[in-house]
């Protein structure tokens, strides 16, 4: 891709996508900052137990990355050239990649007990609400079946939302 080319995509992009975007890796880094809150200790088993969600969590969201394959993009506008979705994974939730990020950055929270990872994962949480409502009108504007995969799916988390 030439220079030209990468210009003509960015701008095609808007200043909401880029915020969401500079938003959600502002998050993700300062999840990383080791900052302890409030000290709590959990029951061993429950402690691995979290840490089995973090891993179920993280193979989701992979098997949710390989099936948008080159439809992916970290922006919440589509590609031109994108496909929608609608099977494996994305059969039962529309924000399978979101639900593995808030879900493994909350456990893995709480498996080191760390108040800060879990506020950040919250703070991730919403966001990912409101990335994910701007996301659905762009959707809806580029799928014209979107919004018939939209009544048959959750957003989230299957039962719940």
């Amino acid at each position: 891709m030439h220079n030209g080319q990468f210009n003509t995509i960015m701008q095609k992009i808007s200043i909401k996508d880029k915020l969401f975007v500079t938003i959600q890796i502002i998050l993700l880094i300062a999840y990383l900052i080791p900052i302890k809150l409030i000290n709590f200790e959990l029951n061993f088993y429950f402690k691995y137990f979290c840490l089995a969600v973090v891993v179920f969590a993280f193979i989701e969201m992979l098997i949710a990355l390989f099936q948008l394959n080159k439809s992916l993009t970290e922006f919440p506008t589509p590609k031109e050239n994108g496909i929608l979705i609608t099977n494996g994974v994305y059969k039962y939730i529309r924000h399978p990649i979101y639900t593995g990020i808030i879900i493994s950055t909350l456990f893995f929270g709480i498996y080191n007990t760390n108040s800060w990872e879990i506020l950040i994962s919250m703070l991730l949480f919403i966001l990912f609400y409101f990335k994910s409502n701007y996301e659905e009108l762009m959707l809806e504007k580029h799928y014209t079946n979107y919004k018939e995969y939209k009544k048959k799916t959750y957003k989230f988390f299957p039962l719940i939302l």
